[in-house]
């Protein structure tokens, strides 16, 4: 799945022969864009995409972009990728809103797309012992032979149409499930089906739609517009020019405080696009519990002082540590398989949590093991993460959590395996809304497999929705196996271990190295001692 890019550019078919004024805004009047930016980047979207969901704030006017669009794609010839625009909202009313609008946009476009006949209400699939079945619809049709027809929100009034499907306000429909599935049927014939609503509950469809786009599940992109984002795009200077009002950055805050005020506890739902948590787990225990698998947990607490020992002293102990735990399991790595690793950073209260692994033929990501490291010196993380890294078969990423202390180290292994191969990644809010998705359906679908480790499983257990995305909430913890705190460490680097095993391998010289096992690990730990002596060591590349 490929997220629909923000790029503010207007794509249309050349035939449209837009007005002089040009497709810069779409068209001017009177020297003022008609099109806001993030309106306009409906064009670009609906080009890339043939089915596109829209998660936006209320009253930003994506309507009204919508109408501009679908003019332009009825008034257009079938040569220039002109088809029937269908419009469904959830009831008579916004249908005849949304007619009316597209006969404004027809009138300012006539000399692009020629003369159109009057709206005209009419009726389809009349049924004379069933009145009340009829299906209400408005239409405008242009001497392109298209037309546009604004519907009212019945699957059936789709069956044996085609053309670009706009449904408005989708969240809000009686039966959206049946509207979705009549519209995505003519995706088959080259049709295109645009999905737009305010959210209404993180259970709805339209909320599930975009969390199956965004997973992967579903073909296609998703575009989100906050009341902020609008604002950037100068919302507000808009309705200051419609109002008579004038515009300030003062005014503009107070009018948005005021809008927030007057929404209360649901402005995140109706001006932030954070759907209304409805509870539970992110995922459900009994789904965690079928992607165990034989995996080995690696746990080192370092004793109390040990981070005031001479630092020969602390590379040894490490040292012998990594030799003793980790080379059985690393030398187990299929050298024909693509390798991956994430990396979530703690100091003290919290754990260093490391997740190595490969990704299968039948693309199942496998973690080598999961090592946790509790009050860790930094020296002693970037020695074992190093010696991680170093024996890692066809290394496509490793992700490191770059937050607060965390940025040395991932500077330091950026500096060693370069930037192609080490993403230095601070964790945000953003970051977490696009790809947890994609990590939810891969444990749903066993394509992610876990230790069989109580703690492990607790761990994901902390994962919530935040404001309808799903993360780790800072205060939550656990008590582990050993009494210790846990704050679902060891999930984020699981989680970043996926993120990182979607990349593809790089291609890389092989340096190798005579001798067998044995000579390969000590050229490996001639490197470790080149770093002792000042001289950063270069990672293999094999």
């Amino acid at each position: 799945m490929k997220a629909a890019k923000s790029t503010h550019k207007l794509h249309t078919p050349a035939a449209h022969k837009m007005p002089e004024a040009g497709p810069a805004g779409l068209a001017k009047h009177a020297d003022i864009d008609l099109l806001l930016n993030y309106q306009a980047d409906l064009f670009n979207s609906v080009s890339e995409f043939a089915l596109l969901a829209i998660e936006k704030s209320r009253r930003i006017g994506y309507t009204w972009a919508a109408a501009a669009l679908a003019v332009l794609t009825a008034g257009a010839t079938k040569e220039a990728g002109g088809m029937d625009v269908l419009y469904l909202g959830p009831s008579l009313d916004m249908a005849r809103e949304f007619i009316d609008t597209c006969a404004q946009w027809a009138l300012l476009f006539k000399d692009a797309i020629g003369t159109c006949t009057e709206v005209q209400p009419c009726e389809l699939f009349d049924d004379g012992d069933n009145p009340d079945k009829a299906i209400k619809a408005f239409r405008i049709s242009f001497a392109s032979g298209k037309e546009i027809m604004a519907l009212t929100s019945k699957p059936r009034s789709l069956r044996g149409r085609q053309g670009l499907v706009i449904i408005d306000e989708a969240a809000f429909h009686d039966d959206l499930d049946e509207v979705l599935k009549a519209a995505l049927a003519l995706l088959m014939w080259g049709g295109k089906v645009i999905v737009i609503s305010t959210h209404n509950g993180d259970k709805n469809p339209f909320n599930q739609l975009i969390g199956d786009i965004r997973s992967g599940k579903r073909d296609g992109g998703v575009v989100r517009v906050t009341l902020e984002d609008a604002l950037k795009d100068g919302l507000y200077r808009r309705i200051c020019m419609v109002t008579g009002e004038e515009w300030s950055p003062a005014a503009e805050q107070a009018w948005l405080r005021k809008i927030f005020g007057a929404y209360g506890d649901a402005a995140n739902e109706e001006l932030n696009c954070i759907p209304r948590a409805s509870g539970g787990r992110w995922v459900a225990r009994s789904v965690l519990e079928a992607c165990q698998a034989e995996i080995p947990v690696l746990r080192w607490a370092a004793p109390e002082g040990f981070v005031d020992l001479p630092e020969d002293t602390r590379r040894n102990t490490i040292g012998e540590w990594c030799q003793a735990k980790l080379s059985p399991i690393l030398e187990k790595l299929d050298p024909a398989l693509t390798s991956a690793l994430g990396l979530d950073f703690a100091m003290e209260a919290d754990l260093t949590a490391i997740v190595p692994g490969q990704v299968g033929r039948d693309l199942v990501r496998r973690p080598a093991s999961v090592v946790e490291l509790r009050q860790c010196p930094v020296d002693q993380q970037r020695q074992i993460l190093f010696f991680i890294l170093d024996r890692l078969p066809r290394l496509s990423k490793a992700v490191l959590d770059a937050g607060g202390n965390g940025a040395a180290l991932a500077q330091f292994a950026r500096q060693r395996y370069g930037p192609e191969r080490v993403e230095e990644l601070k964790l945000s809010t953003e970051w977490y809304r696009v790809n947890m998705p994609p990590i939810k359906l891969a444990l749903e679908g066993h394509s992610l497999l876990l230790p069989k480790d109580p703690d492990i499983i607790a761990d994901f257990g902390l994962i919530e929705l935040v404001d309808g995305v799903a993360k780790v909430p800072t205060n939550a913890r656990t008590k582990g196996t050993d009494g210790k705190p846990r704050h679902g460490d060891s999930a984020v680097a699981t989680c970043l271990f996926h993120y990182a095993s979607q990349t593809e391998a790089a291609e890389y010289e092989y340096r190798g190295i005579k001798g067998g096992a044995k000579a390969r690990r000590n050229a490996l730990d001639e490197d470790d001692r080149d770093d002792r002596r000042g001289r950063r060591g270069r990672g293999r590349r094999r």
